[in-house]
């Protein structure tokens, strides 16, 4: 399945906030996360993420610093910030709006989802 590039853009400042509030990370590793959090459905590109990080840099929710990994490569690794916490509470209540929305407009218009459908398999986890 592909993704709709406007679903992706406008979830890439939350999924981004997400991994980051998880850990410090650099570009490819960040890459990486999304592909393997996603199931695969989601494969960025550095073309993409750059841009949200520098925008979230230039907005100071993240901050970024150089170290040198054990290969004697240079990484850029980004951390967030408190304001980078709090903007990613402000979109995981946005997305759960918009979710529920959704959820409320496919039952009561009786949309069903497809059985092979990833929604279908699962339920979403309560507060998520």
């Amino acid at each position: 399945m592909e993704i709709n590039k406007d679903l992706i853009a406008a979830s890439s400042t939350p999924i981004v906030l997400a991994i980051l509030a998880e850990e410090d990370s650099y570009g490819y590793a960040i890459l990486k996360r999304v592909r393997e959090l996603s199931g695969g459905r989601m494969e960025w590109t550095d073309g993409m993420l750059y841009p949200v990080l520098h925008r979230l840099e230039r907005h100071s929710q993240v901050v970024a610093r150089w170290e040198v990994a054990e290969s004697g490569r240079r990484r850029k690794y980004y951390r967030i910030t408190s304001q980078g916490r709090a903007q990613l509470a402000e979109e995981r209540r946005q997305w759960q709006a918009v979710d529920a929305t959704l959820r409320s407009i496919w039952r009561v218009l009786s949309l069903p989802v497809p059985a092979n459908h990833p929604a279908s398999a699962a339920p979403l986890p309560q507060g998520a």
